[in-house]
């Protein structure tokens, strides 16, 4: 462990989650990425041992704790091999939650995020549409507002616990004159009438349940408006840093736990009268993919320390996710071709891990719009700032 970030504390933490994943999690993954849903059970299970809360304030339930807790538990979610269980976790935790923590009330706060932290309560993020993808600003869903209430119409896609969760946070314009100017974000309980959900059918991530979701003349209580009116826009920037940081972690976690295991595998595997550990070729190879999985760890490290001191990080942490994304898609390849056609078979983790692993450099921003913000800053000397 780096002892530069990290302190005794910090490791006691990683073997308590260890020792938690082991006996709560990993016995029903199976079950789990087969059925396609997570049991509620082991939300609650989350929530009593503090998971949910870890970065949350104390008022409400949480610990109040520094990244680097966030960084182990993000970590050692991806070392069950379930990019899908993970998802649904982190979905929860550091994408439908911090908007609850940031934008909401005291209100908000007590009658969402209290009950978040003690895992009564799931949530999910819906900005992503059929129509935009990675254009955030190009959403065509409207909340009208009509005295006490919003009238909220359209559709969200690739919805990370879109179909089981309790409530949405969701996107919408609310003076679409406007565009980006004009998005507002609310809070909706799941049984609102008008709200329905299908789910997807995916490459990878079974465990998780991503929904397509449609509202229909839904009724928003405006006390349940996320900051201000037509602000949303500059919020939703506001978090990606955050978002894009934790699927850097995510990925180097990922690709750290392929090369463990496959090391494992080479040590015993033999071939030609000897282990295949000792092939020359292998060898290096394995050499440069654990460098790249080595200095993509360091960077999101370096990353999630200026993060966690305050500093607005969207570019450092746009380059965390392009980057490690990448590296564990290909370091997970090579792992998968190192184990022959063992690791085709469903019986091992790489299969699995592949395609879980595939999903990175789409979601959260494809990879593809992640260099245009990142030429944007390098070459047109674009600042993204933080909102006021």
């Amino acid at each position: 462990m780096n002892n530069m970030y990290f302190t005794e504390e910090h490791k006691l933490f990683r073997e308590s989650i260890q020792d938690f994943l082991k006996k709560e999690v990993v016995p029903h993954i199976d079950k789990w990425e087969k059925e396609g849903a997570i049991e509620k059970f082991i939300w609650k299970k989350f929530g009593d041992m503090g998971f949910l809360g870890i970065s949350y304030p104390e008022a409400y339930g949480g610990l109040n704790l520094d990244l680097f807790y966030a960084v182990i538990f993000l970590e050692e979610l991806q070392k069950i091999n379930s990019g899908g269980f993970a998802a649904a976790i982190w979905a929860h935790v550091y994408l439908a939650m911090t908007h609850l923590n940031i934008e909401g009330n005291d209100d908000i706060k007590k009658r969402y995020l209290a009950p978040s932290i003690t895992g009564d309560k799931i949530g999910c993020l819906c900005i992503t549409e059929p129509f935009g993808g990675s254009d955030v600003a190009g959403m065509r869903s409207t909340a009208v507002k009509q005295g006490d209430y919003y009238i909220l119409n359209g559709s969200k896609t690739f919805i990370t616990n879109g179909v089981y969760s309790d409530y949405l946070i969701v996107t919408a314009k609310t003076s679409p004159e406007l565009g980006n100017k004009g998005i507002s974000i609310f809070v909706i309980d799941r049984d609102s009438e008008g709200v329905s959900a299908s789910k997807l059918n995916k490459l990878g991530w079974n465990a998780s349940d991503t929904g397509e979701i449609a509202f229909d003349n839904v009724k928003i209580p405006a006390s349940n408006l996320l900051g201000s009116e037509d602000e949303g826009f500059g919020y939703i920037m506001q978090h990606f840093a955050l978002e894009r940081l934790i699927m850097g972690v995510n990925a180097h976690a990922r690709a750290e736990f392929a090369l463990e295991y496959v090391l494992e595998y080479m040590s015993q595997r033999e071939a030609f009268g000897r282990t295949i550990d000792k092939f020359q070729a292998l060898r290096h190879s394995i050499a440069d993919l654990y460098t790249e999985m080595e200095m993509c760890k360091a960077f999101n490290y370096s990353v999630t320390y200026r993060l966690n001191k305050g500093e607005y990080v969207v570019k450092e942490a746009t380059m965390s996710k392009l980057k490690s994304t990448k590296m564990a898609d290909e370091v997970i390849y090579q792992c998968l071709q190192f184990m022959g056609g063992y690791g085709y078979m469903e019986d091992y983790p790489m299969a699995r891990l592949l395609r879980d692993s595939r999903l990175g450099p789409i979601g959260g921003g494809t990879s593809e719009i992640l260099r245009e913000i990142l030429a944007k800053i390098i070459i047109d000397k674009k600042e993204y700032k933080p909102k006021a």
